[in-house]
């Protein structure tokens, strides 16, 4: 479904600040797995995501998905089918606009050229919007007319969620998606991203600093280490791992320990 062929890339190659974010990374991605990324600051994470939307082109190597070379498509054209949501709750909606008006724009979006940049949103899928915001339980629904920047960071993570999922992308990317959020409600932000995962059968990435999740949610386990996918499990193998097994491979792999405390808190 997406498979990524030895990518790199070098930020401020040949100055006194060249940082070498990805080496000769390779991952293939099957339609319906939903794998989960750990590692340190600085490993690659994000910009592996970066690579994979588009906000930059990579120095070398190839990415597909589903079959089609996407490697020099902009990313205005990929956001259209791959969905992403960022750990600060402030990205990815628009503060001065209406939830109605934020929904509309990731429904036209993600339409596809068949919708008009002009079109309207008519009154069945208005009600589509209405349906989907119900299920976050936060009563959002009645309040379709009110501006998102009046919203907490909680509530609109969760509309930022729906607006990536609305249209069921091809892709989805989660960068610490609840990182943010108070306890009760990322857990609640959570649960609604496994549900629509599972729901919509959408192929997905999450990067989290919290090892359990890492191993309970989805059903697959990376972890990065400067730059490398320096693990890949799953299966009958990761089933059986707990926190210490997985730090334990890791520092196998990398060749050294995982030293981050956010992660080895969490």
């Amino acid at each position: 479904m997406l498979v990524i062929t030895d990518i790199s890339k070098t930020f401020s190659p040949g100055t006194v600040s060249e940082k070498k974010a990805l080496e000769h990374v390779s991952l293939t991605l099957r339609d319906g797995d939903f794998a989960t990324i750990v590692g340190s600051n600085g490993a690659g994470k994000s910009t592996l995501f970066n690579a994979i939307a588009g906000s930059f082109i990579v120095d070398e190597g190839y990415i597909d998905l589903d079959g089609e070379d996407i490697t020099f498509e902009k990313e205005h054209i990929r956001s259209r089918y791959i969905g992403r949501l960022f750990q600060d709750p402030l990205m990815g909606t628009a503060p001065h606009m209406t939830i109605e008006e934020n929904l509309s724009v990731a429904f036209l979006r993600a339409s596809g050229p068949s919708k008009h940049i002009f079109s309207r949103i008519t009154a069945k899928e208005k009600q589509l919007f209405r349906e989907r915001l119900s299920l976050l339980h936060m009563d959002l629904e009645n309040r379709m007319q009110s501006q998102v920047g009046l919203l907490s960071g909680g509530q609109r993570q969760a509309l930022t969620l729906l607006m990536a999922t609305v249209v069921t992308p091809r892709l989805l990317l989660l960068d610490e998606h609840t990182a943010a959020l108070d306890p009760a409600t990322a857990e609640k932000v959570l649960a609604l991203t496994k549900q629509i995962i599972e729901e919509k059968k959408i192929s997905c990435l999450m990067v989290t600093h919290n090892m359990h999740q890492a191993l309970e949610m989805g059903n697959r386990t990376l972890m990065m280490d400067a730059g490398r996918i320096v693990l890949d499990v799953e299966g009958a193998e990761r089933a059986g791992m707990t926190v210490e097994d997985l730090l334990r491979r890791f520092a196998q792999n990398a060749g050294q320990a995982l030293d981050n405390d956010r992660i080895l808190l969490s």
